[in-house]
């Protein structure tokens, strides 16, 4: 079994516990808190591979294992907030860039699926799927073309995207939430 398979599958695993863990929180905690939350946790976290843009890094399970556990509550939590916190984490855990978005393209999908299982069995409302077809399309038009030019872009560069995506990403959602307060 190859290393990163390995890093995989810890991840998987760790987001099956954190997810559940999750979604049975998620069901009583204010919508508010927890957008606040991962907004800044998602932008800490392109901060800090922001700072430590040249640094190389040790890898690390215990690491790896506390990223999954992090990243995969945040999913179960709100849905958003495992691909840039756990591709910016394996990258801090010493993890190359390119093998940390495709390790975490694998992880995310069985997150996702354990996610949507446990809110279906939890949730009595039910889910509102009008989004689900769109957004499937989109990720099965994107994949061919993300791999591709995942090949062209030097680490360095693929670093500095990542980093200041994930910044963005945290901005966007601090400041949508906490515009919703005014």
């Amino acid at each position: 079994m190859s290393h990163h398979l390995k890093i995989a599958l810890i991840l998987t695993t760790c987001s099956i516990i954190g997810t559940i863990t999750a979604v049975f929180i998620a069901v009583h905690i204010p919508k508010f808190w927890l957008q606040l939350y991962i907004g800044c946790l998602v932008f800490v976290m392109g901060i800090i591979i922001l700072i430590t843009l040249d640094k190389k890094y040790i890898f690390s399970w215990p690491k790896i294992t506390l990223l999954g556990l992090t990243a995969s509550f945040n999913k179960g939590i709100s849905g958003g907030g495992y691909g840039p916190i756990v591709t910016g984490g394996q990258i801090l855990s010493g993890i190359e860039s390119k093998n940390a978005i495709g390790i975490t393209s694998l992880s995310e999908s069985l997150t996702c699926f354990v996610g949507v299982m446990t809110y279906l069995l939890i949730v009595k409302n039910g889910i509102d799927w009008t989004l689900a077809p769109y957004i499937i399309i989109g990720a099965v038009i994107a994949t061919p073309f993300s791999a591709k030019s995942i090949k062209r872009i030097s680490i360095r560069n693929l670093k500095l995207a990542i980093a200041t995506l994930t910044i963005f990403l945290g901005i966007i959602t601090i400041v949508k939430t906490l515009s919703n307060l005014i």
